[in-house]
């Protein structure tokens, strides 16, 4: 199992934009494969730093997510908003393996 966790440095003016880009994710990412842990938006600090974090089962695993993600109708639409909107200024993906006991668990 891999967590891909996806930095997006965004315009803070636009912040309402990126949460309805995320409440999209939210719908069509769960739909076409992975285990969505969720979006994370600005609260406190950074303005202009937020994260949107899932698990896939493997490399292989996140093309063929891919590939669904970029047919299936939302997906493509919230490419096309965030396109058009441009609040997204830099995206960064990193794909993580856990390593430790998850808390709560029993080692």
């Amino acid at each position: 199992m891999l967590t891909c966790i996806i930095r997006y440095h965004i315009d803070p003016t636009k912040r309402a934009a990126f949460a309805e880009y995320a409440r999209n994710w939210g719908q069509a990412i769960p739909r076409c494969g992975a285990d969505l842990v969720g979006y994370f938006a600005p609260h406190e600090g950074s303005s202009t730093l937020a994260y949107g974090i899932y698990h896939i089962d493997s490399l292989a695993g996140y093309e063929a997510y891919r590939a669904r993600l970029a047919e299936d109708p939302l997906g493509r639409q919230n490419y096309a908003f965030a396109q058009r909107e441009k609040f997204l200024l830099r995206e960064d993906r990193t794909f993580l393996k856990l390593v430790s006991t998850p808390h709560g668990a029993r080692p």
